[in-house]
């Protein structure tokens, strides 16, 4: 077992590997102009940052005429916004931050980020803006830091947004300070961005023929005919990128404890302990982007720990009816006490039909735990009561019987007439290390005489 969980173990790891881009395909060049479109959904993740230099680089590497990138997020921590800001300003190829599809938002981090672009677009009934700074719970920061933090935001989108006038500088610091939102005709009319397109080919219609300042250099863009080279996340980060999900944090988080207790309750298997590993270390992931509300931690811990006692003191499933509502009040506490628009909540039907399914599970371990201690012992000498044997000395008194393979000395139960040697023998009781046996009846089952 461990050599076959050890070959698909590194039949995975070379699978991973080989997703990753290391050898994905170049679209060969046919004269035509190409774009390359990168998308990037959901709140900011540490796997934007590898997608978005894997695509600059493939669009470099096929002489793409530019890059779209289609955003569509709610926004993330200011530490990575500032890693994202700074590649695509470090492109060597002109950027276009297009918001997108109709509906998205480039709420909060996500502004800087369509301002970092040397082109930006956003598609109709799309948001941009509400870029005031939360703690990483979203909360409300202490008021010093707060003007600190603000001032250090303006001052960034002062300098990206310049280009585009004082109008749009206004809007942008609007946004940082008073979570100012503004629609795509709003942000249109202001010189925030420069066009609305109702798709990437309305895009690519509109960016023919524009110049563009990439790295101090002006550039032409041609973009007639264009044809669009999408990159697609590898697998790997599409797995990562899904624990922007709190339904999935959740469930990791709740399976992957189970795993691991499994595994103390019944140490040596390992592969428990692995997987549960796993799942934990991908949900702790998956917590540090999400905004939560860490004491509700406290309550999960709880939760367990009274299961735990449930099966050690079993009281007949009172500990876990508690462990239960603890468990269902910690997740909705960590998940869904903190409300930052556009990040998800999770589901309060799968909170309560998780917590229900791992009480259950542990009530029957507690049900199987009290009926162990209440089953009467059923190895040793205390098994022998009501087993038969063969004498092999003549008992007028004392002697020596076999029963269950083994020799005894067995004495005559009270009332009992001597025994003849060969005769089969019933063992009534156990007294010490000797049996007290009788005369086996007919009623008494041949098939045990020997065992």
């Amino acid at each position: 077992m461990k050599r076959l969980a050890l070959l698909l173990l590194n039949v995975l790891l070379l699978t991973a590997f080989l997703a990753s881009g290391f050898l994905a395909p170049v679209n060969a060049q046919d004269g035509s102009p190409q774009a390359v479109v990168l998308t990037l959904e959901g709140p900011l993740t540490p796997v934007w940052s590898g997608y978005l230099e894997r695509g600059i680089r493939q669009a470099e590497r096929i002489g793409a005429e530019l890059v779209i990138i289609e955003l569509n997020t709610p926004g993330g921590s200011i530490d990575l916004m500032n890693s994202l800001v700074q590649q695509i300003l470090a492109s060597p190829l002109p950027v276009v931050v297009y918001v997108s599809p109709r509906g998205a938002m480039a709420a909060s981090a996500g502004t800087l980020l369509v301002l970092a672009g040397q082109f930006g677009a956003m598609a109709p009934e799309s948001v941009i803006g509400a870029a005031s700074p939360v703690g990483m719970q979203g909360e409300d920061i202490e008021s010093t830091m707060e003007a600190k933090t603000k001032e250090i935001l303006k001052a960034s989108v002062r300098s990206l947004a310049e280009r585009r006038g004082e109008a749009a500088v206004a809007l942008a610091e609007d946004a940082i300070e008073n979570a100012k939102a503004a629609s795509a005709s709003e942000a249109l009319k202001v010189g925030l961005v420069d066009v609305i397109a109702q798709d990437l080919q309305d895009l690519l219609t509109q960016l023919d023929g524009r110049t563009m300042l990439v790295n101090g250099v002006e550039r032409v863009i041609n973009s007639s005919g264009a044809s669009l080279v999408t990159v697609n996340p590898t697998v790997i980060e599409d797995i990562l990128g899904m624990l922007t999900n709190p339904n999935i944090v959740f469930l990791l988080l709740s399976v992957g404890v189970q795993a691991i207790l499994i595994e103390i309750s019944s140490p040596g298997g390992w592969v428990a302990g692995f997987i549960g590993v796993v799942l934990l270390a991908l949900a702790v992931y998956g917590l540090g982007i999400l905004p939560v509300n860490w004491f509700g931690v406290v309550f999960l811990i709880i939760a367990f720990a009274l299961f735990i006692l449930d099966i050690k003191a079993p009281t007949h499933g009172a500990l876990t009816a508690a462990g239960v509502g603890s468990f269902i009040a910690g997740a909705l506490i960590l998940f869904n006490s903190i409300q930052v628009p556009g990040f998800a909540r999770v589901s309060v039907g799968l909170v309560v039909g998780m917590g229900v399914f791992i009480g259950l599970t542990f009530f029957a371990v507690v049900m199987v735990a009290v009926r162990a201690m209440k089953k009467p012992v059923i190895t040793g000498r205390e098994s022998l009561a009501g087993k038969t044997g063969v004498c092999l000395t003549r008992i007028t008194n004392t002697g020596i019987v076999q029963v269950a393979g083994e020799q005894w000395s067995a004495q005559l139960a009270e009332g009992e007439g001597p025994i003849k040697k060969g005769e089969p023998v019933t063992v009534d009781r156990v007294e010490g290390v000797r049996l007290i046996v009788r005369r086996t009846t007919i009623e008494s089952d041949p098939r045990n005489l020997l065992a």
